[in-house]
Formats: structure tokens, C-alpha cells, sequence
């Protein structure tokens, strides 16, 4: 498991997965910045220019809101680089896995081209189950807060390993095919995840995960499952 990782960090030599690594980066840093800017909005609409604070007068927001704007973004990045990496297997997953494939696997012949719109209705129908599971766990953040870091982990550890496995896997093996392999492998392609999931809740380092962790996966599967092939 920890192979696969390190061939993947290994690749990125690789013109071509550098690319979609740049691309994955961006995506990332856009949506953190649309959220910091509505956050930012809608404080706006409800706090006043300036509070007066004692012993140092008025102080106005705006500076405030400036200077901690690199913190907030940081503080956001933890809760919404999951949901990044989930909505990452649509738009990048095909480009990194040929890629990798290309590198390691080039006896493999081209994976047959998946129609667009069932990537989208797997990847919607997968971020959907992600945002939901992680509203209800929020509940369980609050009662077992000691716990939470790892009961994040592993939440997101199983619903990620279980979307970036699938969506490798459907690209040889099919829908039917991807869901008995996963099957197979549930409780590797579960810690897999969550060592996904870990890195995904360091600021800055999470940036790189989603490109990494469909590197890894492709790595992953055809470890597991290439000799059916």
C-alpha cells in the first residue's frame, strides 16, 4: 500500500501528471477562495465597519477580516478538501490514471472512454452520500469530541477508498465488475482510504492529495486485481 503511494510521488517528474497536479491545485485553491469570499459577504451583512475595543479604540473589520483571511482559508481547506477529492474523480480521474498506466502499465491496451454523463451521475451521486454522511457525523463530533479527528477519518477514509476505488476500477472491469472487485478488497481499499484521509486534513499538503491519491489507487488496483485483466 505505502508502494503504491511512493510510485505515485515518484511520477511526479512526469510532464503530464504534473499538469493535472497543477490542475487539481487550482481547482482546489478556487474553490477555497469562492467560499472565503461568500464567508467574508456574508459577515459583512450582518457585523458593523468597525468595533471600538478598549484601551485601543476603533478597530475596523475589514483589516481584521484581511489579516486572518490566510488562517480562515487554511481552517476551510480541512473540511472542504473531501469534498474536493470526491468531485476531483470526475473531472481528473481518467487523466491520472492514463497517465500512471502509460508509466507502469504499458502493456495494458486504452481503457474503453466512459460517457460523460455517468461520470457525472457517479461522481454527484457520490458527493452527495460524502456531504450527507458528514453533516450526520457532525453530531458525533460534538458527543465524542476527543474521538473526532478519527472518527473523521475513518468515515471519509471508507466513503473516499470506496469512490477513488470504484471509479479506477470501473474503467477496466465495468460497473458490475468495479463493485465485485471492490467487494474482494473492502477492508484494504478502507485503510487505504483513510490514509488518504489524513494527509486530505493538513493545510496546504491536502493540495496535493486528490491528484496522489488516484495515482495510488490506480497503483492499488492494478496490484489487486491486474492479474484478471
Amino acid at each position: 500500500m505505502f508502494d503504491d503511494f511512493f510510485k505515485a510521488i515518484g511520477q511526479l517528474s512526469d510532464k503530464r501528471f504534473r499538469s493535472v497536479l497543477l490542475k487539481g491545485i487550482g481547482l482546489s485553491l478556487g474553490l477555497l477562495i469562492a467560499v472565503y469570499v461568500v464567508f467574508v459577504w456574508v459577515l459583512g451583512l450582518f457585523l458593523p465597519d468597525t468595533v471600538t475595543l478598549p484601551l485601543i479604540g476603533d478597530i475596523s473589520l475589514g483589516v481584521v477580516l484581511s489579516v486572518g483571511s490566510f488562517f480562515v482559508m487554511l481552517g476551510l481547506s480541512v473540511f472542504l478538501m473531501v469534498p474536493v477529492a470526491s468531485a476531483f474523480t470526475g473531472f481528473f480521474l481518467d487523466e491520472v490514471s492514463e497517465a500512471v498506466e502509460d508509466k507502469h502499465y504499458p502493456h495494458l491496451p486504452p481503457a474503453p472512454r466512459q460517457k460523460w454523463g455517468d461520470i457525472l451521475r457517479d461522481t454527484f451521486g457520490f458527493l452527495g452520500v460524502l456531504i450527507v454522511a458528514n453533516i450526520v457525523a457532525l453530531l458525533l463530533y460534538l458527543v465524542l469530541s476527543i474521538g473526532a479527528p478519527f472518527i473523521f477519518w475513518a468515515l471519509n477514509g471508507f466513503l473516499l477508498g470506496r469512490e477513488y476505488f470504484q471509479m479506477v476500477a470501473m474503467r477496466r472491469l465495468g460497473r458490475a465488475g468495479a463493485k465485485a472487485a471492490r467487494a474482494r478488497h473492502a477492508p484494504k481499499i478502507w485503510l487505504a482510504g483513510a490514509l488518504m484521509a489524513v494527509p486530505l486534513s493538513i493545510p496546504l499538503v491536502n493540495l496535493l492529495i486528490p491528484v496522489l491519491g488516484a495515482a495510488t489507487f490506480t497503483h492499488m488496483f492494478m496490484r489487486l486485481e491486474g492479474a484478471r485483466l
